[in-house]
């Protein structure tokens, strides 16, 4: 069983993995489109996460991880108890490319696009902002952020508009204290 990671499931799996490889799925992007009312944001505070948003032509880098062998039924379950919270996330098995040519089917968590959660658009400045001052059940937003951006970096992903993000929020953060 393979999962496609593009965000915090690359840095906090949360299931054991058996294998890594850098992976390419085409036809999305990897977007701030999400509002998150349980993991980076509250219901009255909402924050931002990361999600696959179907878009021609795109391709999100990330990273597939092989699930190890016996543990399949219990990471599908934390995965659905992890990823499916809301509804905001869709279910998908998806064909990703490895990078060391291989081509698997890996189950992803695509954003639903007609849920109240999708907020696809945001100027990169009210991303900012939101992210900046918003904290959930796993913490506060900005980490997600830094931490995303960081552990792509270290497997060798450029992903400009993160790296942006994650100065601009710097930035506020400094400006505020």
């Amino acid at each position: 069983m393979w999962v496609f990671g593009y965000a915090s499931l690359i840095w906090n799996p949360e299931f054991p993995v058996a294998e890594r490889v850098v992976a390419r799925l085409q036809g999305y992007a990897r977007t701030f489109s999400m509002r998150s009312i349980h993991h980076r944001g509250t219901a009255e505070a909402p924050g931002l996460v990361l999600a696959l948003d179907e878009t021609p032509g795109a391709e999100c880098f990330g990273q597939a991880l092989r699930v190890e062998e016996g543990h399949e039924v219990a990471t599908l379950g934390a995965l659905r108890e992890r990823e499916l919270v809301s509804s905001a996330y869709l279910e998908r098995h998806l064909a990703v490319g490895l990078a060391d040519g291989r081509r698997v089917e890996a189950i992803g968590y695509v954003v639903d696009k007609a849920h109240t959660q999708y907020c696809g658009g945001l100027p990169v400045e009210e991303q900012a902002r939101i992210i900046a001052a918003a904290v959930g059940g796993r913490g506060p937003n900005d980490e997600y952020l830094l931490n995303t951006a960081s552990h792509l970096a270290e497997i060798g992903i450029s992903d400009p508009e993160l790296d942006r993000l994650a100065a601009l929020v710097d930035t506020m953060r400094r400006n505020r204290g």
